[in-house]
């Protein structure tokens, strides 16, 4: 489903993926934006290096599952097609100023605030963000596999595991790794809650029980 959401085309007859230009970001299986990313060699090829090469340093180091990604939205920026090399300034300008906008919104609006990125894009003035699309990369029958809480909770203690495993290797993580593995754990545990209360017969636990942004203490996340 990957390759289909990439070459469907806008209501202008252009192909979503095939933009030189332009923002992404992957959401997990609850809806929650998992990590956020911008393209300037084209955005099939920089998604496609997430999600099927894995060749990108977030998928490398396990800071991105990409068995936990569900759905993909592409934010290609046409105004910067046509850009030649004397124009990398402009390119400079407006493509991190839309990445960053549409990293603050994530922040705003998952439960866990910040994603899964281990630079966190530059703090700029708010940038209008082009038009989107938002596609399914599941299909209903891998999406209820892979939804299954006991599953899930596998995989990402797994996945957990490995990425603690890169932060001691690495000896010197920088502090965006380490904020990933604080996030990816508050993920686990709260999806290891929610299951428990279920099997129990409880109510959701209240999400306030987790408060990463306490525990991050980032004025991101304010």
């Amino acid at each position: 489903m990957l390759d289909q959401a990439l070459s469907e085309k806008d209501t202008d007859g252009r192909v979503w993926g095939n933009a030189r230009f332009g923002c992404y970001a992957f959401y997990d299986l609850d809806g929650e934006v998992l990590y956020v990313g911008s393209a300037s060699e084209g955005l099939r090829t920089r998604v496609r290096r997430h999600l099927t090469g894995h060749r990108t340093d977030a998928v490398a180091t396990r800071i991105l599952d990409v068995h936990e990604v569900a759905e993909l939205e592409l934010w290609p920026i046409w105004a910067l097609e046509e850009v030649g090399r004397s124009d990398r300034l402009r390119v400079q300008n407006e493509l991190p100023g839309i990445e960053s906008a549409i990293y603050r919104r994530a922040v705003a609006e998952n439960q866990f605030g910040p994603p899964l990125n281990e630079v966190t894009p530059a703090d700029m003035n708010p940038a209008t963000l082009p038009p989107s699309r938002r596609f399914a990369l599941l299909d209903e029958s891998i999406r209820q596999e892979r939804s299954h809480p006991d599953a899930r909770l596998a995989r990402r203690a797994e996945n957990l595991a490995r990425l603690a495993s890169t932060v001691l290797e690495r000896g010197s993580a920088n502090d965006g790794m380490r904020r990933a593995l604080l996030i990816q754990a508050a993920r686990f545990t709260a999806l290891a809650a929610t299951h428990l209360a279920y099997v129990r017969g409880l109510p959701k636990p209240y999400p306030a029980v987790l408060d990463i942004a306490g525990l991050l203490d980032s004025p991101e996340v304010d």
